[in-house]
């Protein structure tokens, strides 16, 4: 079972920017789809982004050329970098992991993403 943990989460003022981390236990992006999702409480998951074995990318409609995700086979690592951040990016953000290989079809969707990190929270203020 692969361990996946989230890092780069903090607080910032609306139009900064952060990068998020996701370092995977394992030696497998070479293998598989890769994402992040977000989540605010009482309210459904959605995708961010989806980044595939040879480096395409596809995101959400509310990204709209702000983030860009990426990732780095050598360290094991996905990363997310976001600018121009609004108050609405406020959200717990995943990295997950598509074992099946359905997610990138499936995407913005969670379906085929069995593999979850617990998550780092963005706080976007106005």
């Amino acid at each position: 079972q692969v361990q996946l943990v989230e890092s780069g989460g903090g607080s910032v003022e609306a139009g900064g920017s952060l990068r998020l981390f996701c370092a995977a236990s394992d030696h497998t992006f070479n293998y598989y789809s890769w994402a992040w999702f977000r989540q605010v409480p009482g309210l459904a998951r959605e995708g961010v982004a989806v980044i595939d074995r040879e480096g395409n990318c596809v995101y959400g409609d509310f990204v709209k050329g702000r983030f860009i995700i990426s990732q780095d086979n050598a360290k094991n690592t996905l990363y997310l970098e976001m600018k121009r951040l609004k108050p609405e990016d406020t959200a717990m953000y995943y990295c997950a992991r598509d074992r099946s290989g359905v997610g990138w079809d499936a995407f913005p969707a969670l379906r085929g993403f069995g593999d979850w990190g617990q998550g780092t929270q963005v706080t976007v203020s106005s």
